[in-house]
C-alpha cells in the first residue's frame, strides 16, 4: 500500500476494499471512521523528519503573497502628470455618487478624435484617449500617447482663447470682474453678515418663545425701589390709591363721566379711607 497522509489512510483503505484487494475489514477501521484524525491546516506541508528529507533539495516557501496589479492607464497617466504638472492643480471633484455614472457612448473603434468627448478635455480623457487608441485602433502606445497629448493641448489652447475674448467682450460692454481679494473680501463680508443675521434670528426666535410671557424693560420710568416705605407714607396720610389706567380715564372723560385726578381725590376720601380702617380688627 502506498504511503499516505494520516488523514487519507482509511479513505484508501476502504477504496482498497471495493476492489476486493483488501478481502477483511481491517481492526481500526471502524474506530477511525468513528474518530476520524484531524484535517491538516490549508496550505501547510505534511510534516515530515528531517532525516527523510533528501539532502540535495530545499523545500521552498509557498508565495501567499498576491501578485502585483497593473493597469495600462497607471503609466499613461504616471508619464501625462510628468509632462503636464500643473493640471494636478486643477480642482476635481471626488465625490462618489450613489449610483456609478454609466460610461461614455463614444468608445472602442468610434472614438478616434478626443474632441468627440467635449471641447474642454479632463487629463483622464487624454489618457482613456491614448489607451484606446493603443487597444482598439492597433497603434504603438508612444504614438497613440503623443498624438493624445496633442490634441488635448490643442483643445485646451482653444478653450483658453475662447474665454480671454468672451472676457474682453464683456469687459468692453461694461461688466466688471472683481480680482481674487475684492472676491476674498466679498466672501469675509458675507460671512460676517450671516453671523450677525444669525443673532438677529435668535433674539426674534428667543421672543417667539416668550410670545405669552411677560417682558419686562427695566428701562421704563417705573423710578426706584423704595421698598414700600411711600406706599406706607400715603396709607398714614390717608392717601387712598388708585389704579385706574390713563386709557381708561380717556374713555370715562369722553363718555361725559367727570373723572377726578389722584391728587382732588385724596382730601375727598381721606375721611371715609380713615373709617374704614378704623373699623377693621
Amino acid at each position: 500500500m502506498v504511503r499516505r497522509i494520516a488523514s487519507q489512510v482509511h479513505k484508501q483503505a476502504a477504496r482498497l476494499m471495493r476492489a476486493n484487494y483488501i478481502k477483511n475489514e481491517p481492526v481500526w477501521f471502524q474506530a477511525v471512521l468513528e474518530h476520524p484524525p484531524l484535517p491538516l491546516p490549508p496550505r501547510a506541508p505534511p510534516v515530515r523528519e528531517d532525516c527523510r528529507l533528501p539532502s540535495s533539495r530545499k523545500m521552498r516557501k509557498p508565495k501567499t503573497e498576491p501578485l502585483p496589479i497593473f493597469y495600462l492607464e497607471d503609466k499613461v497617466r504616471r508619464q501625462f502628470f510628468r509632462d503636464h504638472p500643473f493640471e494636478a492643480f486643477r480642482p476635481v471633484s471626488i465625490v462618489e455618487g450613489r449610483e456609478v455614472e454609466d460610461e461614455h457612448p463614444v468608445r472602442g473603434t468610434d472614438w478616434t478624435r478626443l474632441a468627440q468627448r467635449g471641447l474642454n478635455p479632463s487629463p483622464e480623457d487624454a489618457v482613456h484617449f491614448a489607451v484606446n487608441l493603443h487597444n482598439h485602433h492597433k497603434m504603438a502606445l508612444s504614438i497613440a500617447y503623443t498624438r493624445a497629448v496633442a490634441e488635448f493641448r490643442s483643445l485646451r489652447a482653444g478653450h483658453e482663447f475662447a474665454n480671454t475674448f468672451a472676457r474682453m467682450e464683456a469687459e468692453a460692454y461694461g461688466t466688471v470682474f472683481p480680482s481674487e481679494i475684492d472676491r476674498t473680501f466679498e466672501k469675509e463680508n458675507a460671512v460676517y453678515q450671516s453671523a450677525d443675521r444669525k443673532v438677529e434670528l435668535d433674539r426674534g426666535a428667543l421672543l417667539a418663545r416668550k410670545r405669552w410671557k411677560a417682558i419686562l424693560d427695566v428701562n421704563n420710568g417705573m423710578g426706584d425701589f423704595h421698598r414700600g416705605q411711600q406706599y406706607t407714607r400715603n396709607w398714614k396720610q390717608g392717601v387712598r390709591p388708585t389704579y385706574l389706567p390713563v386709557d381708561e380715564m380717556a374713555v370715562a372723560s369722553e363718555a361725559g363721566k367727570p373723572v377726578q385726578p389722584i391728587e382732588q381725590d385724596h382730601a375727598a376720601a381721606s375721611l371715609a379711607f380713615a373709617k374704614i380702617l378704623a373699623s377693621t380688627p
